[in-house]
């Protein structure tokens, strides 16, 4: 029987150079879709497969992250001495979500790294991996569907998504296996970002998925030949899985289902969250409904 998954990792140490100015003093994960900050979408579909506990490693400039999932005081006072029952409450959810942890990333970029720095607060159990930017709106969720593979093989189970346009192929890694049952794959391989022409995949790796603690000991050992090779790229957490792979450990994916795939971290994706987000919204979508039927650019 599979252990049960209690907590999540999220990395969100990156400078968010993509979004300058914007990010010079907020980081890029405390940018809004719509009225709730993009970190907040990822810990909200952590927990409704059962996170307890939210692992963020950060940087030195992210203290807005902790802010955003610590009790305001004095804010909350305010709040309840105005009347404003309904916002009051909206902020206090945020805290009592689950239980916060944070450190900050020690090495070289790549997402590699954070996962490495969070061993000792993962310690022997499974956890959630999940990127700050990536904003799935899916029924069931994203992670729901993860823990139904990841419980249904019990093994590892990392998210996809069916992508086949020739950029695609620069952009993302795609994973190489056999088709068990359909959208779900028992993984060979996974080639990161080949190129149009070097894969018949159409199934890309998006950053998130749930690990056991045998990772780390692939990382370390992918960390320790990344150190001596003098490489300056970035260190990914796909040279570990890989290195678990070659071992004959198991791996699954899974493509995402039932709903839509928004990449924060870019601004075009992060502009069509907005707008699509803010359309399934009650306060706002009649309104911007009839603004953007109504727009002449």
């Amino acid at each position: 029987m599979a252990q049960k998954v209690r907590k999540a990792l999220i990395p969100a140490a990156g400078y968010g150079t993509r979004f300058l100015p914007a990010t010079k003093a907020l980081p890029k994960e405390m940018l809004p879709v719509v009225d709730k900050p993009v970190i907040q979408y990822i810990v909200e579909d952590a927990v409704s497969a059962g996170a307890e506990d939210i692992i963020i490693v950060t940087g030195w400039f992210k203290k807005a992250l902790e802010d955003h999932f610590d009790y305001p005081f004095e804010l909350e006072t305010r709040l309840l001495e105005a009347g404003k029952t309904k916002e009051l409450e909206s902020i206090r959810k945020i805290a009592d979500i689950a239980d916060f942890f944070y450190l900050r990333q020690r090495g070289p970029l790549g997402n590699g790294t954070p996962v490495l720095n969070a061993k000792d607060l993962i310690g022997d159990e499974p956890f959630f991996l999940l990127s700050a930017d990536d904003i799935f709106e899916a029924t069931p969720t994203r992670c729901q569907q993860l823990v139904e593979v990841y419980e249904k093989y019990n093994a590892p189970v990392i998210a996809t998504q069916r992508k086949n346009e020739p950029e695609d192929y620069k952009r993302y890694g795609f994973v190489e296996g056999e088709e068990v049952e359909p959208g779900i794959i028992k993984v060979t391989k996974i080639v990161e970002k080949p190129g149009p022409g070097k894969t018949t995949s159409q199934m890309a790796v998006v950053f998130s998925g749930i690990f056991t603690p045998d990772l780390f000991q692939a990382l370390q050992e992918a960390r320790t030949e990344f150190d001596a090779s003098g490489r300056k790229d970035e260190f990914v957490i796909w040279e570990g899985v890989n290195k678990l792979l070659a071992q004959g450990k198991t791996l699954y994916a899974k493509e995402i289902q039932n709903g839509k795939y928004y990449d924060c971290g870019s601004k075009l994706e992060y502009m069509k969250a907005n707008i699509e987000l803010g359309l399934k919204d009650q306060e706002l979508g009649q309104g911007l409904t009839e603004y953007l039927k109504n727009l002449k650019v």
